[in-house]
C-alpha cells in the first residue's frame, strides 16, 4: 500500500545527495580551472511561494538575480554572469515580461555582472530559475566546512529586515521600510570578497533561510555547536519598536530573507575580517550544540527557518 508522508527540503537534499554521490554541501558547487575555482549556482523561484503579491514585474526580475549571486558572494567570488530560464503563462502580458526583464538586467548591472542568455518555455504559474557563474582563486575561496570550536561567529548587515517587511505586507503597512529589505535584496558581493581577500574566514554561508537554519547548516557539516549571544544580534531598533523584542528576535532567528554573510574567524583574525567588511560578532563555535546565551543562561536553540516542504510518495 503506497502511503504519503511529508519530508522537509533539507531531508530530500540529503537523500538525493546519496544517490548521486560526491555532492558537496555548499552554497556553490566548484570546478577547478588552473589556478582558479569556477563557482556555479542555481535557483528556482516560483509566483506562489516565493513572491509576494505586491512586487512588481521588475522586483521579480531583480530578486531572481539577487538570490543567485548571493550564493556566488557566499564563496567569496567575483561574478561572471547568469543564465535565466522564464516559465511563462500563455496569457501573460509583453509589459509584464518587459519589466521582468528589465529588473533582471538592472540587478546584473548593479552587481558588475550580466544575463548571458537562457531559456523560455510556457507554464502555468510563472516559473524563473536563475543559474550564475564567477571565478575565484583557489587558495581564497570559502566554504562551508572549516569552522573549529573556538572561532567566533559573526554576519554582515542586520537580521531580521526581511521578516519585517514580510509582517509589513501582512498589515497591508504598504509604505514601511522594510518592505524593500525584502522585495529588492542585495547580495554581499563586495563584502565576499573583501573577506576573501582578508584571509581570515574559516567558513562561510548565506543565511537567506535565516540564522537558526544556516547555524544548523554549519554545524553539521563542521561537526560542532554554536553559542549565540542575543545582546550582540543586529536587531534595528525600528524592527523591536514596530512589533516588540521577542517578534523581532523570532524574525532574525528565522523568517529568512535577509541574504547577508554569515562566517566564522578565529580570534586572532578579527582584526582583518573588521578591515574587510562591516560586521557583528553574534556568537562562537563550540564542541556541539545550538545555543542561545542572554545575560549568561543559556536555551536550546530550534533550527527553523525557510524550507519547502514536500508530500512524497513511499
Amino acid at each position: 500500500m503506497t502511503k504519503c508522508k511529508s519530508i522537509s527540503e533539507r531531508q530530500l537534499i540529503w537523500r538525493i545527495s546519496k544517490i548521486l554521490g560526491d555532492i558537496v554541501n555548499d552554497d556553490c558547487a566548484a570546478i577547478d580551472i588552473d589556478d582558479s575555482q569556477f563557482v556555479v549556482t542555481t535557483d528556482m523561484l516560483h509566483r506562489e511561494t516565493d513572491f509576494p503579491e505586491i512586487m512588481t514585474p521588475w522586483q521579480i526580475g531583480w530578486m531572481v538575480v539577487s538570490v543567485n549571486l548571493s550564493d556566488i558572494a557566499a564563496m567569496g567570488a567575483e561574478p561572471a554572469g547568469l543564465l535565466i530560464a522564464a516559465g511563462l503563462a500563455p496569457e501573460i502580458d509583453l509589459s509584464f515580461i518587459d519589466e521582468l526583464f528589465t529588473g533582471l538586467k538592472d540587478c546584473a548591472l548593479a552587481f558588475g555582472t550580466r544575463i548571458l542568455g537562457g531559456d523560455i518555455d510556457t507554464s502555468r504559474e510563472l516559473t524563473l530559475t536563475g543559474c550564475a557563474f564567477g571565478f575565484v582563486e583557489k587558495d581564497l575561496i570559502l566554504r562551508r566546512i572549516g569552522a573549529r570550536r573556538g572561532d567566533l561567529l559573526c554576519t554582515t548587515g542586520y537580521l531580521g529586515t526581511a521578516g519585517a517587511g514580510l509582517y509589513a505586507i501582512n498589515q497591508a503597512d504598504f509604505k514601511n521600510e522594510y518592505i524593500k529589505y525584502l522585495l529588492e535584496p542585495k547580495p554581499k558581493l563586495k563584502e565576499g570578497r573583501a573577506l576573501a581577500h582578508s584571509r581570515s574566514v574559516t567558513s562561510m554561508m548565506d543565511n537567506s533561510d535565516g540564522l537558526a537554519r544556516s547555524i544548523c547548516d554549519l554545524s553539521e557539516v563542521n561537526h560542532i555547536g554554536f553559542v549565540i549571544q542575543e545582546e550582540s544580534l543586529p536587531i534595528p531598533h525600528e524592527i523591536v519598536e514596530m512589533v516588540g523584542y521577542e517578534k523581532a528576535l523570532e524574525f532574525a532567528l528565522s523568517a529568512g530573507g535577509d541574504f547577508e554573510l554569515l562566517f566564522t574567524v578565529e580570534p586572532d583574525s578579527l582584526e582583518a575580517a573588521m578591515k574587510a567588511c562591516d560586521l557583528k560578532v553574534i556568537g562562537y563555535v563550540v564542541d556541539k550544540g545550538l545555543w542561545m546565551e542572554r545575560n549568561g543562561n543559556k536555551r536550546k536553540i530550534v533550527p527553523v527557518g525557510y524550507e519547502h516542504k514536500f508530500k512524497l510518495s513511499n
